[in-house]
């Protein structure tokens, strides 16, 4: 067993998470962790490595277990290098060395030490030769070069990258560590089609256990061969791939809710016999005996619905014939120049999904168009009567509570419509009386689309909004989208997502400098 959770329990504040739940992880499992937004996956992982002490329970991992953690809020800090953080796969490596060199200021006063340091020494040396240890730079090239990360430049500060860059290179750290164990949580969030392809393939030929918390239904079910799910402060093991797990649990609670219906029958039946003869002599040892069957019983309970979300996008007034149109738009920031000249026109009503692989300018062109950064040249031109819903790829966690965030938004809203129209987008209670920032990516991604959904629009830009969405809410917000009458401009990088929504794809490769 590589990995044994026994009795673990974990909740913040009034909020449990996990209720005495275990967890086992054997020599090739290949495992989705599933569940709804806000259900604890990450927090999960977080116990499991040790960033976070649960309330109660075991964790215990197999001895001289290396366990490689690519963690979506990882945070990549200004002045570091793409160079720097590859290289920091080899921490361990460089900690060796580190030793070796102390040894070796000792050997001159060592006397009978002499010996056992001389070992220690061979020891260590031998561990950095058999890890490549003087070939780490061709290394940490080879990788880059496979992740087309190297024409980005080594020596370029990672807080410069966009988000699916920044994915690119974590992962290409994970794989230079060469872990035994690999834990990803949401590791297709902005990477481009190609990146995830290349994963899938990864991950299908992984000889070793990895843990996988992922949305994406179609990359889960071709890289995993079990799931388990967490709901309602507990977690249960499918054997099976996501349709697999879906179909049991399907089964699985149509059978608890006949049982359930039959046991209330029962106890409905009982009680009634209980209250017409406990009071007379001749049938009262049966009414005891009734009582006592009642109080014994175990009784079934159904887990509570979790509330989905709502979401309704209100219309504004029709924008003018067109939306924005582009005159030879050179995307770019500083003296970056990303792509050649663009000539793109949305008109009112159409539906466009902007794709392209990482680091191309995605991203870039919305803010372009909405006058957000400066283009190196050329110019987006608006259109006439637009009132604009922008959805940013990634905002800071906010200081305030959901329901102050929201009333900052709508100041004239009651409490009671801020609480309404926070649990439409599928949070609760709990959750709304919560910092922003303690909540998941998936709670905080509910909150921006309640701001949204509650502002007159009629052109909304979206720039990767189903990343961290669980599927009840990606569902949702696609079926809202189409209903939408207004112009939809949105980067995605889920075909299955824009496919049936859109009327055209925009691939900024064919414009793009980098490609």
């Amino acid at each position: 067993m590589i990995l044994n959770v026994s009795n673990l329990s974990h909740g913040f504040g009034d909020r449990a998470i996990f209720k005495d739940v275990s967890f086992r992880l054997l020599k090739g499992e290949h495992i989705g962790f599933v569940g709804a937004n806000g259900e604890g996956k990450s927090t999960f992982m977080n116990i499991v490595t040790g960033k976070l002490m649960p309330d109660e329970g075991n964790v215990e991992w197999a001895k001289n277990v290396r366990v490689g953690y690519l963690d979506q809020h990882t945070v990549l800090k200004e002045g570091m290098t793409i160079g720097d953080v590859l290289r920091s796969a080899f921490e361990y490596l460089y900690d060796i060395e580190a030793r070796i060199n102390e040894i070796c200021d000792k050997l001159g006063d060592a006397g009978d030490d002499m010996d056992a340091l001389m070992e220690e020494l061979g020891t260590l040396q031998d561990l950095l030769n058999s890890n490549d240890f003087y070939i780490i730079d061709s290394k940490v090239e080879e990788v880059a070069r496979a992740f087309e990360i190297l024409p980005l430049g080594l020596d370029t500060d990672v807080t410069s990258l966009s988000g699916g860059q920044r994915t690119k290179i974590l992962l290409a750290k994970l794989l230079l560590e060469k872990p035994d164990i690999l834990l990803l949580d949401e590791p297709t969030n902005y990477l481009d089609a190609n990146h995830i392809e290349w994963l899938k393939r990864y991950l299908q030929e992984y000889e070793n256990a990895f843990i996988l918390i992922s949305h994406d239904i179609p990359f889960l079910n071709s890289v995993v061969n079990l799931i388990y799910h967490v709901e309602n402060q507990e977690l249960n093991r499918y054997v099976g791939d996501y349709d697999k797990f879906l179909e049991v649990h399907e089964m699985k609670r149509q059978q608890l809710e006949a049982a359930y219906k039959k046991q209330q029958k029962e106890i409905e039946d009982l009680k009634d016999f209980v209250a017409r003869n406990k009071a007379r002599v001749a049938t009262r040892n049966m009414a005891m005996s009734r009582q006592k069957k009642l109080d014994k019983m175990d009784v079934i309970e159904l887990a509570k619905d979790k509330p989905k979300p709502e979401f309704n996008f209100i219309n504004a007034r029709a924008t003018g014939k067109v939306v924005f149109e582009t005159t030879d738009l050179v995307l770019g920031y500083g003296d970056k120049v990303l792509s050649k000249p663009i000539n793109l026109r949305m008109e009112r009503g159409e539906k466009i999904a902007i794709v392209g692989t990482n680091g191309i300018g995605k991203t870039t062109f919305l803010k372009s168009v909405l006058g957000l950064i400066p283009a190196i040249s050329g110019k987006a031109q608006l259109g006439d009567y637009l009132s604009i819903g922008y959805f940013e790829q990634e905002l800071e966690g906010s200081n305030n509570t959901c329901i102050e965030e929201i009333w900052q938004e709508f100041p004239s809203y009651s409490q009671y419509e801020v609480r309404s129209a926070l649990a439409k987008c599928g949070l609760t209670t709990k959750h709304i009386e919560s910092l922003v920032k303690v909540l998941s990516g998936g709670e905080q991604a509910k909150v921006r689309l309640c701001k949204l959904i509650n502002r007159e629009t009629n052109i909304l830009l979206l720039d990767e909004p189903t990343n961290h969405l669980d599927v009840d809410a990606k569902e949702e917000l696609k079926r809202a989208l189409k209903e939408y009458k207004g112009a939809v401009l949105i980067v995605c990088h889920e075909p299955e997502f824009y496919e049936g929504l859109v009327d055209k794809v925009w691939n900024l490769e064919e414009f793009s400098k980098l490609v």
